[in-house]
């Protein structure tokens, strides 16, 4: 669907978040536009300027996002922070929807980190609800998901919306924990054969692959979190998405568990 209308993008509420961008995108109201890498980068890890520059060199057939950036009249990378888009905020569908503007969206892998289901409903497009994605440590693991180049207003867009109207649900932290790189190839989780569960903690026991991109220092990254309840708790486990979807989630898991606090399942800088 890239290069197609954010409108034509598919979007179901009750499957929410599929189907999110394969690879990197520009995503802006009129289009969403392919995005190839750059060579790679000499930094050991990217930051602050360094990711900026990078991130803007990114391309589609003609043009870099820096220069797309500037052809839709919006700010440019140097007013731009990192922002992880856990779930439906990565979908352009919903973006079109909250009004956000351009923005250029990257596929990275997430190590040490799962994207695992909150312990909230969101039921204002559909009944029973959209279940959102919040952040849990898992030791060993790893997982695609998307991060955007963001101004600071369109994070507070985007986590205004998350709020449901009730300021303080949702709260924008940086990880203390984990690691973070670019990927540009396809990258399959670990399967749930793979987890190892002792009673208390879960891990798993499988090499990770190598990575395909250069490394984002995660402590500079803002991730929306749910503040309120957290993560679902599956009696003591997580809920990873990667592993549940949406509608098997609400039907067979939500409200026969209870909630892991955020700051139980994640620390923060």
């Amino acid at each position: 669907m890239e290069g197609n209308s954010p409108r034509l993008w598919p979007y179901t509420p009750s499957n929410s978040p599929v189907a999110l961008a394969q690879g990197s995108v520009f995503f802006c109201s009129s289009e969403v536009i392919p995005l190839q890498s750059p060579s790679q980068s000499d930094e050991e890890v990217l930051a602050g300027q360094t990711l900026q520059s990078y991130c803007g060199d990114f391309s589609s057939e003609s043009k870099t996002v820096e220069e797309l950036l500037a052809e839709h009249g919006a700010a440019s990378m140097q007013e731009r922070r990192p922002f992880l888009l856990l779930g439906e905020l990565a979908n352009p569908y919903r973006l079109q929807d909250i009004g956000v503007g351009p923005l250029p969206i990257y596929t990275v892998r997430l190590s040490g980190l799962c994207r695992t289901y909150a312990d909230s409903l969101d039921n204002r497009e559909i009944t029973p609800g959209v279940h959102h994605i919040t952040l849990a440590r898992t030791h060993g693991w790893w997982e695609k998901t998307h991060l955007a180049l963001a101004t600071i207003e369109q994070m507070k867009q985007m986590v205004v919306w998350l709020d449901q109207g009730r300021k303080g649900r949702w709260k924008p932290v940086k990880p203390a924990e984990g690691l973070l790189h670019f990927e540009s190839g396809t990258l399959l989780p670990p399967t749930t054969e793979d987890i190892v569960w002792d009673g208390h903690v879960e891990s798993v026991q499988a090499e990770e692959p190598n990575f395909s991109g250069p490394q984002i220092d995660l402590k500079q990254v803002m991730v929306p979190v749910h503040a309120q309840y957290g993560g679902y708790d599956n009696r003591g486990r997580l809920a990873r998405c990667a592993h549940i979807g949406q509608r098997d989630f609400h039907e067979n898991m939500f409200r026969r568990g209870s909630s892991k606090k955020w700051a139980d399942i994640l620390d923060i800088c």
